[in-house]
């Protein structure tokens, strides 16, 4: 069985919609933010950055969302969320995930958490200014790839579409949210209704109506 730590609407959301999606056993651990629980001794020890998710695969301890996303596609390959070695879409599963990861969500915790990011509290509302910026360029990028394609990388859902969803529930609140573009939109209107995203956000409580 695999352990998931993970934390509603989190980047624990990713591995939990393919957990669910390939219908493995998996028992669900809450850590809790509101408490700081991420940061606890006994919670370092498996994941020493402090952060939410950590997978426990028998002895293996794997940290950092697109790792464990990666881990359980290549474990698990007989459900097709990630093209084999060899295949043409392979290496733009690795760059669609890795831009999703270093750009789009990398900006977003800039936004979210801006006091990070400046010494100067009154320059916070020009950094959160600024980033909404960001991320729409950022979600403009997407909504192109997605104008001729059904899914991410192509016509066959893969564990990048179900990163990219966490994603966009997270950008909901910017100025420019995913709704605002034409493709991005339509792609997202049409996940929101997978069974899997379906099973997985009311485990997790939230809210599917903004892309209905």
């Amino acid at each position: 069985m695999y352990k998931l730590y993970y934390y509603p609407n989190n980047a624990s959301l990713a591995p939990h919609l393919l957990l669910k999606h390939m219908g493995l056993d998996y028992e669900l651990l809450l850590v809790d933010k509101k408490s700081n629980s991420q940061k606890s001794p006994e919670y370092l020890k498996l994941n020493p950055a402090g952060r939410i998710p950590t997978l426990v695969d028998g002895e293996t301890v794997i940290f950092e969302s697109p790792a464990i996303c990666i881990h359980l596609c290549e474990q698990h390959p007989e459900h097709s969320l990630i093209p084999p070695i060899g295949d043409k879409l392979r290496p733009l599963f690795f760059q669609w995930l890795t831009y999703l990861n270093n750009t789009l969500q990398a900006e977003l915790m800039v936004r979210y958490y801006p006091h990070r990011h400046t010494n100067d509290e009154s320059t916070i509302p020009n950094v959160i200014a600024a980033q909404d910026e960001r991320i729409a360029d950022a979600l403009a990028i997407i909504n192109d790839q997605l104008a001729h394609n059904k899914y991410l990388i192509g016509d066959e859902l893969t564990a990048c579409d179900f990163f990219l969803f966490m994603l966009a529930e997270w950008s909901l609140p910017i100025e420019k949210s995913p709704l605002h573009f034409e493709h991005l939109a339509a792609y997202l209107k049409r996940l929101s209704q997978h069974p899997t995203v379906l099973a997985v956000n009311d485990i997790e409580k939230i809210d599917l109506t903004p892309f209905q």
